[in-house]
């Protein structure tokens, strides 16, 4: 078994001419409208907090948040030398480059201005959306495996894989554990305590779990991920992926301490 090549996929989903369609574009409409149909579904289920109306309308919020944040994130938090000598190319997001942190950053702060327009208690905003942010983790890191980035280090495990533009030598496909995790595994969590055990009823909840739920899994594949940024040029070891997730795992953690000791809410 192993290594495996990896299979000659074009990053280029469709070309008509001077429309270029890539995976990486279709991964992101993919997963916020996947995520959009998901919170329109929850928004109909007990405890009606918040109308399907309004959840359509914030996908529009969503979508700018996620692409200003994600993107400047990516240039501040790994790249921000480069960008700062080429600050025009922060708007090629077609070329790729996006930042899961950024863009956290970007749709948390959308979310607050939203609900703060609305009268709306931001957690049952955010709890909805954290129910269905997986399915476009899932999508971004099949994305991610399709264009050869953010590969995993070398290793000899049977399954590994020989990406050609990071060299011959066979790497953990970390995309897919991220896949694996990120996606699958959190979605399943979050399924299971969104339908059956009531999680809505106590705002926060949902949230926290996600926050502490990718915080786990991205600390642990970055142990097998190649880090974007050398780890001799951070304190204590952890790569810079870890320490971003580190303050997420830590207000999670406070968001369901404090859901847990708030009322429920009454339907």
């Amino acid at each position: 078994m192993g290594p495996f090549l990896f299979p000659d996929i074009d990053p280029v989903a469709l070309e008509l001419g001077p429309l270029v369609i890539r995976w990486y574009s279709l991964a992101y409409i993919g997963g916020l409208l996947g995520g959009w149909w998901y919170c329109m579904k929850l928004a109909d289920q007990a405890p009606r907090v918040i109308s399907r109306k309004r959840v359509d309308d914030f996908l529009v919020w969503a979508i700018i948040g996620v692409i200003i944040g994600g993107r400047i994130g990516h240039a501040l938090f790994y790249y921000p030398g480069y960008y700062m000598e080429n600050p025009f190319e922060i708007l090629e997001v077609w070329k790729g480059g996006m930042s899961f942190h950024g863009g956290m950053l970007g749709v948390t702060t959308a979310m607050f201005i939203y609900a703060w327009r609305q009268g709306l208690n931001v957690l049952w905003l955010s709890d909805l959306i954290s129910a269905a942010v997986p399915m476009g983790l899932f999508l971004g890191r099949i994305a991610n495996f399709i264009n050869q980035e953010l590969w995993g280090r070398v290793t000899d495990v049977p399954w590994a894989v020989i990406f050609p533009r990071a060299g011959q030598e066979p790497r953990h496909p970390s995309q897919l554990y991220e896949a694996a995790l990120e996606g699958i595994v959190l979605f399943v969590i979050l399924l299971y305590l969104t339908h059956y055990k009531q999680a809505r009823l106590r705002p926060g909840i949902l949230t926290g779990v996600f926050l502490v739920g990718y915080a786990a899994a991205r600390s642990v594949v970055e142990i097998v991920r190649e880090p974007e940024i050398l780890q001799a040029t951070l304190p204590f070891g952890p790569t810079w992926g870890q320490w971003l997730s580190f303050p997420m795992a830590l207000f999670g953690i406070l968001l369901i301490w404090r859901a847990y000791y708030k009322p429920p809410i009454k339907v």
